[in-house]
């Protein structure tokens, strides 16, 4: 069984990010695999999951996130490897510290070693990564700079738009996931969804050919001119 947590969608859901649970279901349905999506509310229990799903939010959401989160199972669960997709906000959380309301800090979970600050300006339009040998799309509409600690690597290397700083965009782990792009970005990259499918289940999975494909295709070769 498959289960897929998304985490206060009230409140980190602002992008339509939730929708990246949707596109994790389907795609993994398709494959007749038995798949259970939870959607955790600001006054439930994290219940324990395959993986987590975190979205993008404002500022007073995204800190409420962060203290739910911090009093909750959540960062045991994922120090225990429990893989973590983050987007945005939900990137911010894991760190150890973020920038609210002006340039307020705020303490991150600590999950990994990352610090946000606030950027000179806000970063707001299409955003291109090239993630190995992929180009992955999304838009990002976000205030932060993002700084990895040392031995952090990045989700991948900005080729339009921002990401973290205008060189890389998010950072990733042997569980966790972080990316600012938005779209959702998993439906906007099918082959990054099935990608994340792949580690969660630990087998490669047969080759899902959908419209999505299609689109990503055409976006792609749009935004790389």
């Amino acid at each position: 069984m498959l289960t897929i947590g998304l985490l206060y969608p009230e409140l980190l859901g602002t992008y339509g990010d939730g929708g990246n649970a949707l596109v994790l279901a389907e795609r993994a349905r398709r494959r007749r695999l038995d798949v259970e999506v939870i959607s955790v509310g600001i006054d439930d229990d994290v219940p324990d999951a395959s993986i987590y799903l975190l979205g993008g939010g404002e500022d007073g959401p995204q800190r409420l996130g962060a203290d739910l989160l911090r009093r909750s199972t959540f960062p045991l669960r994922v120090r225990d490897g429990r893989y973590v997709l983050a987007v945005c906000a939900g990137l911010q959380i894991l760190g150890t510290s973020f920038a609210v309301e002006g340039d307020d800090e705020y303490e991150g979970l600590g999950l990994v070693d990352v610090v946000t600050h606030r950027g000179e300006r806000r970063s707001v339009g299409d955003l291109v990564v090239r993630v190995n040998e992929r180009l992955l799309v999304g838009f990002e509409n976000h205030g932060g700079r993002t700084t990895l600690g040392p031995g952090v690597e990045p989700f991948g290397v900005v080729e339009r738009g921002r990401g973290n700083d205008g060189t890389v965009d998010g950072y990733t782990t042997s569980t966790v996931w972080a990316s600012y792009a938005h779209g959702p970005v998993l439906a906007m990259n099918p082959w990054f969804a099935d990608e994340v499918l792949e580690r969660v289940l630990g087998r490669e999975l047969a080759p899902l050919p959908t419209v999505a494909d299609q689109l990503y295709e055409e976006r792609r070769a749009l935004l790389a001119r």
